[in-house]
């Protein structure tokens, strides 16, 4: 049976997690029991998430999005006691890993995306390597073509901004919340910048600078890093890894 220090200390490593400024901490950050046999993955410590973990008798929540970040109230009461006490109840140990698990060349987001969607990577770029610069294959090559693959591999429809007359070839990406990283998309030279959420703003660059913007959801680009560590955390110590989804269209 493999012990927790040994999965904290793998993934610490693969993930580079002490090199990224990050806004919450990376790795464990609820501690349970000290051997692990199953992981459920997921893309946020939810109590959905929690509770499941718990049903199947996990002994490591692994997720993205942890608990302990800049804007969250400091004390455990409310949804985030409650969170933490049934992690407590059934020694769940729970790991987080964030802007470390968009940037991994393999295993991230980024790259996990990327790979479903069939897009060619050519280079990392931007803050902490968390922007993607890449070619699109001539099946998605304008915003028509590119929206309706994404709906299929995604499961939910993107909102699109954007000539959908005209032709798509760069394609710059970032999964997640990164709709502030549109103006490094365009001057990298995008046709397009793909990412989870949408603002305002971006409505406007993009009709002003003819560069389309694409949201195709948070969540729902954010559901294969995770999985990907999984799965390798899996093949590395052979313990039993289960992904828990849910239906978030955010």
């Amino acid at each position: 049976m493999t012990t927790r220090n040994e999965i904290v200390q793998w993934c610490n490593t693969i993930l580079q997690a002490h090199q990224f400024k990050d806004y919450a901490p990376n790795g464990l950050q609820v501690q349970g029991t000290p051997q692990i046999n199953k992981i459920i993955t997921a893309v946020t410590a939810s109590q959905a998430a929690i509770d499941f973990a718990a049903s199947q008798q996990a002994d490591m929540l692994l997720v993205h999005h942890g608990f302990f970040w800049k804007s969250e109230p400091l004390t455990l009461t409310g949804w985030k006691g409650k969170r933490i006490a049934t992690l407590l109840k059934h020694n769940i140990n729970l790991l987080a890993y964030h802007l470390p698990l968009d940037a991994h060349p393999t295993l991230g987001n980024n790259a996990q995306l990327a790979e479903k969607c069939g897009w060619l990577p050519e280079q990392q770029f931007g803050e902490q390597n968390l922007l993607n610069l890449g070619t699109l294959p001539p099946n998605q090559g304008n915003l028509g073509l590119l929206a309706a693959h994404l709906q299929s591999v995604l499961g939910r429809k993107p909102t699109c901004i954007g000539d959908f007359s005209g032709s798509l070839n760069k394609v710059v990406w970032c999964t997640g919340g990164a709709q502030g990283y549109f103006q490094a998309a365009i001057d990298a030279g995008a046709d397009v910048f793909i990412t989870g959420e949408i603002s305002e703003p971006q409505y406007h660059l993009a009709n002003e600078t003819g560069v389309a913007f694409i949201s195709a959801g948070h969540h729902a680009t954010e559901r294969y890093g995770v999985q990907a560590l999984g799965a390798a955390l899996a093949q590395q110590f052979g313990i039993h890894h289960h992904f828990f989804d849910e239906n978030n269209p955010a």
